[in-house]
């Protein structure tokens, strides 16, 4: 037997109508999208339409109109707003045009290459706003002329391969102040593959070299990009250009000079090619200990004492030689000595280069490129100078990480 229930205005209402009237209003309320708002109205805007621009057409340009100091690498275009761009040309004060390129939805502007120190440009927008409406503007503004300029100059040079002795240096010019260490680091920029830890030490104030800890890998392929152009350096000094290169480590080649047993050890990629009878540096003249580092080659040079203050008149000399292969700037070379063949192999007797018969010397010499590395040990001289050539390896790594800015 079905139950009744009894209605406010006493009639009899059964479940089921109840049940039913209530799917009748739900319905009811999806079509007519009834909410409990005030009167009950409610509209959805469309998903993924976009609000109308708003406002007249505008061209915005950085720098600004009448800039006088402007950056000429940093940033330089235009925004349109409310409008899109329909010809943007910018020319310097003798007319020509700047390479720029308009963004692919015509509202921005830029352009793409460094602009001078010192020089007035004038830009002309042209563009269209959102209503039609067509506008014109121009922007003309002055780029900073730099209180002094410096260049830096580079070891090693783009395209060249080195041993696995060579750092990287860099040389701040002298006909400005120098920059401030930290600057001048962040405008150098490092790259190698396979990825190399290294770090830059300062030798004074204009010279700078980066190195990794232990000698590079051969094979290794170093990019570096000098970024200082436009840079402010510091000290009222900007960058007069940028500088590239590109660099291969070669083969791992290391001599080995041990002035007790008067030998010297030559090895490629770790396998010994060759043991040289040598003399090094005589007692008086010792040769430095340390690790020297290929710098350049002659096939004839002139060894003259008096460059280094031993004059001729005090047992200097002036001799012509064969296959010479500069190791430091205090005048320390592998060379050909054939006066000196009798006692190569059995005593020093040099002034502080690492003599050789002129076979061997040719031998070494076809066999060395710069960056490459001689070691010399055993000797009564002291220790190779840091700043000597490239003495870098004589700085401990510690000391060259802990940083001198």
């Amino acid at each position: 037997m079905e139950l009744l229930s009894r209605s406010s205005g006493g009639s009899m209402v059964s479940p089921r109508q109840r049940l039913l009237t209530t799917l009748l209003c739900l319905v009811a309320l999806l079509v007519a999208g009834c909410g409990t708002g005030a009167g009950g109205d409610s509209r959805t805007q469309t998903s993924g339409s976009e609000p109308s621009s708003t406002g007249p057409p505008a061209i915005e340009f950085t720098p600004k109109s009448g800039a006088s100091s402007a950056s000429p690498v940093d940033d330089v275009g235009a925004r349109a707003k409310n409008a899109t761009f329909t010809e943007v040309v910018m020319t310097n004060a003798s007319g020509e045009k700047v390479e720029s390129s308009l963004e692919d939805d015509g509202r921005g502007w830029s352009v793409q290459e460094p602009l001078g120190y010192g020089k007035t440009y004038e830009v002309v927008a042209k563009a269209t706003g959102a209503d039609g409406e067509k506008l014109t503007e121009r922007s003309r503004f002055t780029t900073l002329t730099p209180e002094n300029l410096t260049y830096v100059s580079m070891n090693p040079l783009d395209g060249q391969t080195v041993g696995v002795g060579q750092p990287l240096a860099f040389y701040f010019s002298e006909d400005a102040p120098a920059p401030v260490r930290e600057r001048a680091e962040k405008a150098i920029d490092i790259s190698t593959d396979p990825k190399v830890k290294g770090e830059f030490y300062w030798f004074d104030d204009r010279e700078v070299h980066w190195r990794p800890k232990e000698y590079w890998e051969p094979g290794t392929e170093i990019t570096v990009d000098v970024n200082i152009y436009g840079k402010n350096l510091g000290n009222g000094v900007y960058g007069e250009s940028d500088r590239h290169a590109t660099v291969k480590i070669g083969d791992e080649v290391i001599l080995r000079a041990d002035a007790a047993s008067h030998r010297m050890k030559v090895t490629v990629n770790g396998e010994l090619k060759r043991t040289i009878p040598v003399s090094l540096g005589r007692p008086s003249y010792p040769s430095h200990n340390g690790t020297h580092v290929v710098m350049r080659k002659h096939d004839t040079y002139m060894m003259d004492s008096t460059t280094y203050g031993l004059g001729l008149d005090e047992g200097g000399y002036r001799t012509e030689v064969e296959w010479a292969v500069r190791i430091s700037n205090g005048g320390e070379f592998l060379h050909a000595a054939p006066w000196s063949v009798g006692d190569q192999g059995e005593r020093n007797v040099s002034h502080g280069c690492i003599n050789m018969s002129t076979a061997d010397a040719k031998w070494v010499y076809d066999l060395l490129k710069k960056g490459d590395v001689v070691e010399v040990t055993n000797s009564k001289g002291g220790e190779l100078a840091s700043w000597d050539g490239f003495g870098d390896w004589q700085v401990p790594w510690s000391e060259w990480t802990s940083g001198n800015s």
